[in-house]
């Protein structure tokens, strides 16, 4: 038996769908994609400083409107091949633990909202990346889009040396 309401609608198709906003980007030919809560601001990529012994991944510091942001190469944080800068690249300005972290990808894509339940737990051994970077894969217009855990980036060692530059 259905349960019909003064609306004439059924109780199931009432409930709303939950939806999660994203900001996909480019590495490589794969679409990742992070939460839009975290994210700050895209930018082009700008004078970068370089600091002596960073950890592999961290390119240096830039400037940002008098803020002092460490840039993580998202291609070598993940094992990805290098790619040189060009004019498709930017970094997305992510806030995490109260400190502000610049992500260089290739190419940013769109904003995205996709409904939760288009979502999945990533496949275990089907992809390019260390699995334990991945919160799960998403389905959208006939494509796959991997969304990436930001609480795994990094060991909280790394954080606390990355957010002391």
């Amino acid at each position: 038996m259905v349960m019909k309401t003064q609306t004439g609608l059924t109780a199931k198709a009432e409930r709303k769908t939950e939806i999660v906003q994203l900001v996909s980007f480019f590495l490589d030919d794969e679409e990742y994609a992070i939460p839009i809560d975290n994210i700050q601001g895209i930018n082009r990529m700008g004078e970068i400083t370089k600091l002596p012994d960073p950890l592999p991944y961290v390119e240096g510091i830039t400037n940002l409107r008098g803020s002092i942001i460490p840039l993580i190469n998202l291609r070598k944080r993940l094992g990805l091949p290098p790619k040189d800068f060009d004019k498709t690249t930017r970094f997305i300005v992510i806030e995490f633990g109260k400190h502000l972290f610049g992500f260089i990808v290739d190419f940013v894509n769109r904003v995205l909202r996709l409904p939760k339940d288009t979502i999945e737990p990533p496949p275990p051994s089907s992809l390019k990346i260390d699995a334990k970077f991945v919160t799960g894969i998403a389905k959208y217009e006939n494509k796959l889009i991997i969304l990436l855990d930001l609480t795994k980036m990094f060991t909280e060692d790394e954080f606390n040396i990355i957010s002391n530059f």
